[in-house]
Formats: C-alpha cells, structure tokens, sequence
C-alpha cells in the first residue's frame, strides 16, 4: 500500500485551519490525489442547520469532480482528534461513490502524529457500489 506524503499531511492540515466551524469547533481538513498528481483540499463547512453541514472529505471530492477530474490515488483526512480521525457514513458512501475500492485512505490524528491507512473498501465494505 502506498507510503504517506509529508507534503500531503501538511497540506491536509493546512485545509483544516479553513474550516467554517462555529457550532462544533471541530475543524476537517481532507486532501484527495488525483492519478495526475493534482491535489484537491476541502475543509468542513457547518451550518446552523446541522444537516446542511458538508464535511471535509465531500468538499475535497466535489471540487476534483467539479473540475472534471474522476481518478484518484489517494485520499487524507485530518482532525483533531488523538486517534486517527474516522469519516463519518455519508462520507464513506461518497468516498465509494468516486473511489476504487483499493484505494488508500490516510487517517491523520492530531498534529499528522499518528496515522491509521485503509483502503476504500476497508471503510465501507459491501457498499452499494458492491451491488453493481
């Protein structure tokens, strides 16, 4: 499985100091990797209405999809947190949605210190894209 990126962890890190969090406080960063080299950051963006909410990880794959780019190598996901950060289900169900199933996902803890690696289809086995 593919190594981690120091570059990328930063910049994951940075995409999460973007985040509009003033109900949580808890800020996302996510960096999705296409097959070309090209990066794409998103943040979370909350909102009063909690539902309408958009989580880092969707915010980093509808700007790579909004710009034509559907190929992906890897994906980093940032959070506060002193374990690796985990996506939450809407996420995993979008991740599958424009992820192959073997691609690796990089769970960063806070500061980029700890590092959990799965693929795709680890976080949502037997997804809809399964039934296919």
């Amino acid at each position: 499985m593919e190594t981690t990126n120091p570059e990328h962890i930063q910049a994951t890190i940075e995409a999460s100091t973007k985040a509009y969090a003033p109900y949580s406080h808890f800020h996302v960063g996510a960096l999705l990797v296409g097959e070309n080299g090209q990066t794409f950051s998103g943040c979370n963006v909350e909102n009063a209405s909690y539902g309408l909410t958009n989580c880092a990880e969707r915010t980093a794959i509808f700007k790579a999809v909004s710009e034509g780019i559907t190929d992906f190598k890897t994906l980093y996901i940032y959070g506060e947190t002193e374990a690796p950060i985990s996506p939450c289900g809407a996420c995993r169900q979008v991740i599958s949605e424009f992820c192959p199933s073997d691609l690796p996902v990089h769970l960063l803890s806070k500061n980029g210190e700890q590092v959990k690696t799965m693929t795709v289809g680890e976080l949502i086995p037997y997804s809809f894209q399964d039934l296919t």
